[in-house]
């Protein structure tokens, strides 16, 4: 029988602990990081697999030839827009894990304000910077959907011709028309020629169109994931500077009473002392 009571309070203990620690975890935090992390892998992902399959369609449809190290062409713009896209997937990664950490410590600090654990300044001071870099990296990706935007509607238009061929004659996709190459080159297929028929028929072109959509999708996952952010830091920023008030006036409450308390402790001896 006492086993019995045993196994039933260390199961009741292990319930209010897991139940303690699943009301400690910051949910709309995590809901926005998962956010975060799905739109910066699928923007990341699918933008770097695009942006090779924009290389292979220029060189086998276009025969756009890439340039000498020193120079500056599409494909170096390319390789260069790719090792932004590797640092933008480092840098959110480790930017996510801060925006959880922070979510946590605010969490912990309201729910610890009157234990060991205590607000700080630099507790708000660092709340009030995440808010303000959120802020700035939330319009940052709203340039980067914007400018995500500007290839999708390039391969839309690719894509609508490929798929109204019959309805369109001596229709030419020219490169320079999209500043893709110098102006005095030409670099360009028409419709009706075979070049246009096998770029309309490959795998690549639809595909990367596909892929850039994705990204696409992704950027704006990561624009709604910031918003979210925004609205998690300034609530507990708020929250924050309302606690750091409660604690204030607890200090100050428990001070007086402190005082009081030695104030009548002091009379109580005197009287003592006077009737003796």
């Amino acid at each position: 029988m006492e086993e019995d009571m045993d196994e039933g309070q260390t199961s009741k203990g292990c319930f209010e602990c897991c139940i303690k620690c699943l009301g400690g975890i910051p949910y709309p935090s995590l809901i926005a990081t998962i956010l975060l992390y799905a739109g910066v892998a699928l923007f990341c992902g699918c933008g770097h697999e695009a942006l090779s399959g924009t290389v292979t369609i220029l060189q086998n449809y276009f025969e756009v030839v890439r340039g000498p190290i020193d120079s500056l062409d599409v494909f170096a713009m390319i390789d260069i827009i790719k090792y932004v896209i590797y640092g933008i997937a480092s840098a959110f990664f480790v930017y996510g894990i801060l925006l959880m950490v922070e979510g946590f410590f605010t969490t912990g600090a309201l729910r610890d304000l009157y234990g060991d654990f205590k607000i700080t300044t630099c507790g708000r001071c660092v709340s009030a910077l995440f808010i303000m870099l959120t802020y700035i990296f939330m319009l940052a990706w709203l340039g980067v959907t914007a400018f995500t935007s500007l290839p999708v509607f390039m391969y839309f238009n690719v894509w609508n011709i490929c798929q109204n061929t019959t309805a369109v004659d001596n229709l030419c996709l020219d490169l320079r028309q999209f500043g893709m190459i110098n102006i005095r080159e030409e670099k360009k297929v028409c419709s009706g020629s075979e070049k246009f028929f096998k770029m309309c028929e490959s795998n690549e072109l639809d595909l990367t169109f596909h892929l850039f959509v994705c990204a696409l999708a992704g950027a704006g996952a990561v624009v709604i994931a910031l918003i979210h952010y925004l609205m998690v830091l300034s609530s507990n920023w708020a929250y924050v500077k309302d606690a750091c008030k409660m604690q204030k006036y607890e200090d100050i409450k428990s001070k007086e009473e402190q005082e009081l308390h030695d104030i009548h402790s002091t009379r109580s001896k005197e009287r003592l002392n006077a009737y003796t």
